[in-house]
């Protein structure tokens, strides 16, 4: 595995590279979600590159970019582990040389569920994502269906941008008790763990989107958001730490 933090580097790598391009885009502290987004694509691509960078322009609160965990070498010995080829870490100034003067930004549904109390999110994922498929060029693109709007923008991004790549959604990998797996995760203290457990089960479990919210306040969580839309349930939740707290997302399946 190489890891290449030069991007001038990586763009005279990447004109040699032969076969099908597989590309997991990350923004680092990998855990077993991650992982199985790299083992689909090492097992479906004659190349896979996954990138590390944690992106500022889509943290709306100062405080969780300064909170969001960084673990680069273990993040290395994961994806050597899985078999990635190639591990892209740009910088600012290699993403955004631009100052961040041109933005992606979609106007209906980035505004909604997350977007609606995180004000420019959307567009600094999509501006980011658009970026960093330019520069890595793949085949095919792997995206967390945990973040399944995010999911559902970047792939409408790519067909409305006429982008030639596919955006391939995985499943949600679960901790034991149904808590889906997040980098954040690893920021919950004992407290703010046990109340996050019962998250996902609410949510499956509840009568109506406000029964679901009238539990989870009961629960002792601040509640974003409970929104179904075409038999999917949407939640996102915030978790008292003490010093700082964790905003939480996650989606159901209702139809069947």
């Amino acid at each position: 595995m190489k890891v290449i933090e030069d991007m001038v580097a990586w763009r005279k790598l990447r004109r040699d590279l032969d076969g099908s391009i597989g590309f997991v885009p990350t923004m680092g502290a990998l855990h077993d979600g991650h992982a199985s987004l790299m083992q689909q694509s090492v097992a479906a691509n004659d190349v896979t590159v996954l990138s590390i960078y944690i992106n500022p322009t889509q943290f709306n609160n100062p405080k969780d970019l300064a909170n969001y965990p960084e673990t680069l070498e273990a993040d290395l010995a994961i994806a050597q582990d899985l078999g990635v080829d190639y591990v892209i870490v740009p910088r600012y100034a290699d993403v955004y040389a631009d100052g961040y003067r041109y933005q992606v930004t979609e106007t209906k549904f980035s505004n909604e569920l997350c977007g609606s109390n995180r004000p420019g999110h959307f567009t600094g994922v999509l501006t980011v994502v658009m970026k960093l498929i330019n520069l890595v060029g793949p085949q095919r693109a792997y995206f967390g269906k945990k973040d399944y709007q995010q999911y559902v923008l970047v792939q409408d991004m790519c067909k409305a941008f006429l982008m030639d790549v596919e955006i391939i959604g995985c499943d949600i990998i679960r901790e034991c008790d149904g808590l889906a797996l997040s980098s954040r995760n690893k920021l919950l203290n004992e407290c703010a763990r046990c109340q996050a457990s019962a998250f996902n089960s609410v949510l499956r479990k509840a009568c109506s989107d406000e029964r679901a919210r009238a539990a989870l306040i009961d629960l002792g969580v601040d509640v974003d958001y409970v929104e179904t839309r075409d038999d999917r349930r949407f939640g996102a939740i915030v978790v008292d730490c003490g010093e700082k707290s964790v905003r939480l997302i996650d989606n159901v399946g209702l139809a069947g």
